[in-house]
């Protein structure tokens, strides 16, 4: 995503609004990767609609809706994802440029099945990310028809961010990452390749999450190669916070400053863009590692960058209650548990 200056998130953060933004602005997608979060049964949470079951909006209404939310959050930042964000082009054609004017900076994150047009190539502060996930062999088959020759086609010309998420055989066969960052740093489109790790479910058991063992192997191959390919953004301090990530939502930066709605513009996203019960522990999202990299920086003696995060989120609390914002920042410090069912919960 694009840089957000720290001054203006602070800011934000201090008038009880958020600096980020995530909606997913349709339900419609093409294809059916395995392992996407956007379409598990949880993603709502236990009991909530699949994301397939809700309605969601097109043509005037949907980028009406688009611009009540931010006029709400007042975010810096927005990321319009899916679903396929690409199956509404015609309402982005109307949204992009006006972020754009408004000076917010904007990510949409698409598969690259469907053709980007002309028009957005030079729009200010709009970032375009395609997600490829692995080799030609394994991209093609889990992503069709997004498949690398229709990609290629579709982002000729433009500039673009090409987002990875690592899964356990792309770390066990040997030469894998070699070819596929080889590939990718030698087109011309691409500006800057991002990583992330599949992050599962609490007790989810799947061939695509990480072992420890293939998570030290990725960790050790990014230390030992990271500088060979320099338009890949993985340095050592984001190589650790990819071996030591946020112990839970309520530790997480990136889940603290950001709000993510679904695609009925209505229901909210939580803890974080996941959704259900992830597990934190073993989370790889490139944003949450890097918001987790930076709030471990040192600003002076003690003093980390996330206590200042912490600070300004409790004045902004104060600030949203007092003018009655209330669903912008989140995960306050846990409250007491309530008694059990049949208890008499005694004050001390």
């Amino acid at each position: 995503m694009k840089p957000i200056n720290a001054f203006q998130s602070w800011g934000k953060i201090l008038a009880g609004n958020i600096p980020m933004l995530s909606i997913e602005i349709t339900r419609e997608c093409p294809l059916k990767c395995p392992g996407c979060y956007a379409y598990g049964d949880s993603h709502l949470g236990e009991g909530a609609p699949n994301l397939n079951s809700l309605s969601d909006f097109r043509g005037d209404e949907l980028v009406t809706r688009i611009f009540q939310l931010i006029d709400k959050h007042q975010p810096l930042h927005v990321s319009l994802v899916g679903g396929e964000p690409m199956m509404r082009h015609r309402e982005l054609d109307r949204v992009l440029p006006e972020l754009s004017r408004r000076g917010i900076n904007a990510l949409l994150v698409t598969s690259g099945v469907i053709p980007l047009p002309r028009e957005w190539k030079n729009l200010p502060k709009v970032t375009i990310a395609v997600s490829v996930d692995g080799n030609p062999e394994d991209h093609d088959i889990r992503r069709k028809p997004a498949t690398y020759d229709r990609i290629l086609r579709n982002i000729e010309g433009h500039t673009v961010n090409v987002h990875w998420t690592i899964v356990r055989r792309n770390i066990e066969q040997a030469g894998y990452m070699d070819r596929y960052l080889e590939f990718w740093s030698a087109r011309p489109e691409v500006r800057n390749i991002w990583i992330s790790t599949y992050t599962p479910q609490i007790d989810e058991e799947s061939p695509e999450k990480l072992t420890p063992e293939s998570r030290l192997r990725m960790a050790d191959y990014f230390r030992e190669n990271g500088r060979r390919f320099p338009k890949l953004t993985m340095h050592n301090g984001i190589v650790n916070a990819f071996l030591n990530p946020p112990e839970s939502p309520a530790e997480c930066i990136f889940s603290k400053l950001s709000v993510n709605y679904t695609a009925d513009l209505t229901t909210r996203v939580e803890p974080c863009v996941f959704g259900g019960k992830p597990n934190c522990a073993e989370c790889g999202c490139s944003a949450s590692v890097g918001f987790h990299w930076v709030g471990g920086i040192r600003v002076a003696g003690p003093l980390h960058a996330r206590h200042l995060v912490k600070a300004s989120l409790a004045v902004g609390r104060t600030v949203g209650k007092f003018f009655e914002k209330g669903e912008g920042l989140r995960w306050s410090e846990p409250a007491p548990s309530p008694a059990p069912t049949g208890l008499v919960q005694i004050d001390r």
